[in-house]
């Protein structure tokens, strides 16, 4: 494998993992009241069009990283679009 896809699945496997705490803690207490939906959805956008730009260029380090960091953001999203009102009632 060359390097700089070692450097890439390396640098995609710690930010991807750095949303497991959050996204664990999000589903056990469904606490989502410290959450910015406007951040959450921005950023989930970012993610799904790095997905593409990943598939697109066929760069896997990037396709792998974003596919599971865009299920957790999505998740942790979903979750704030469902009980974020129960936060504001």
């Amino acid at each position: 494998m060359p390097l700089h896809d070692l450097i890439g699945y390396l640098a995609a496997a710690l930010t991807t993992c750095s949303f497991l705490p959050q996204a664990l803690h999000t589903f056990r207490t469904r606490d989502v009241s410290g959450i910015s939906l406007g951040m959450y959805s921005t950023f989930t956008l970012g993610v799904a069009l790095w997905l593409a730009y990943g598939v697109a260029l066929a760069a896997w380090p990037i396709v792998v990283a974003n596919a599971i960091t865009l299920a957790l953001a999505g998740a942790i999203l979903g979750m704030k679009l469902r009980y974020g009102a129960r936060c504001r009632a």
